[in-house]
């Protein structure tokens, strides 16, 4: 089996993936980073690291390969811890162990688990995608300093400009300038005629359009019919239990009956709830509605009563 497979899809969904008997992968999110010696910017993403003091198995990777391999949890379970048993007896004979997609693990000082995350793979859905790229600084031109070098170099200088004192030109130059400004205001006031006589007439055409409308127009004397009230009452479904702490699952109905009657002959509320999608009966500690409160109680039975219950939330 290669059981990094099933790790590696666990870990775009959760922080914390458990190996029984072996370890835990966990995945800690990082933010975007630019690294300014290189000129590279890196995207947001999920940093790899492993636990080698998390070994008891909290279900969640059993449970993921059983049901996508429909396959019953307890051979699961037997396969997977075989699995760890030949990754540890790899790591004891001083042998690197490589898990594609997640990284590189050998045994170092003082018996000590260490761990190289592979960078190729980015376990973060909010970056798919993305990309490392290399981040160019932006250059402004500094046109005013160049201006400034500029009028050093080459000084420019403004000659005042000649005017003229003959009487006739200045009176030619006014006279032209008289006639343009007639003409002008000739033209403007005629187009100003023009375009308030087409306004009127227009307006004249809404108001026939408008009349005319109104005179057909048809309207009701008698009052409106009064409709009787529509009246709904809608009925809240009560939602029960959600979150059950499975205690068991067995292969025959008997069974799961037994399991029940010793549960309650020591104190908890047991109850049944059915078959799973492999055949078996399931049987549970007790139920719950809220989650937080089931997780108490399920690390409660995990830490004094068996470390292979497990929690199954129904949507």
């Amino acid at each position: 089996m290669r059981l990094e497979v099933y790790i590696a899809e666990l870990l775009y969904r959760y922080h914390c993936v458990v190996v029984p008997e072996f370890g835990a992968f966990l995945a800690n999110s990082n933010s975007a980073v630019l690294d300014k010696n290189e000129g590279t910017f890196y995207p947001p993403k999920k940093i790899l690291s492993f636990n080698q003091q998390l070994t008891k198995n909290d279900g969640l990777l059993v449970s993921h390969i059983a049901n996508t391999k429909n396959l019953p949890y307890e051979a699961l379970l037997d396969e997977i811890k075989e699995v760890t048993k030949q990754w540890n007896k790899k790591l004891a004979s001083d042998t690197s162990l490589y898990l594609e997609g997640i990284g590189k693990l050998w045994l170092g000082k003082e018996e000590r688990v260490l761990f190289e995350p592979e960078e190729r793979t980015n376990y973060l859905t909010a970056s798919f995608g993305l990309s490392p790229f290399a981040a160019r600084p932006v250059i402004r031109e500094t046109l005013k300093e160049e201006v400034a070098e500029m009028e050093k170099a080459v000084p420019i200088t403004f000659t005042p400009e000649k005017r003229s004192t003959s009487f006739g030109t200045s009176w030619l130059k006014y006279a032209a300038i008289g006639l343009l400004l007639l003409a002008t205001g000739a033209s403007g006031y005629q187009l100003y005629q023009q375009n308030l006589q087409k306004q009127l007439v227009v307006e004249q055409n809404f108001e026939a359009q408008v009349t005319k409308h109104i005179q057909e127009a048809t309207f009701f004397d008698s009052a409106p019919l009064e409709l009787p009230a529509l009246n709904l009452k809608l009925e809240k479904k009560a939602v029960g239990p959600q979150h059950h702490i499975i205690a068991g699952a067995f292969r025959y109905k008997v069974n799961a009956d037994k399991k029940i009657a010793q549960l309650k002959a020591q104190g908890y509320n047991p109850s049944y709830l059915g078959t799973n999608a492999f055949g078996l009966h399931q049987v549970t500690y007790d139920s719950f509605s809220d989650s937080q409160e089931a997780l108490r109680y399920l690390k409660s039975i995990k830490a004094s009563v068996s470390a292979d219950a497990w929690m199954l939330s129904e949507r």
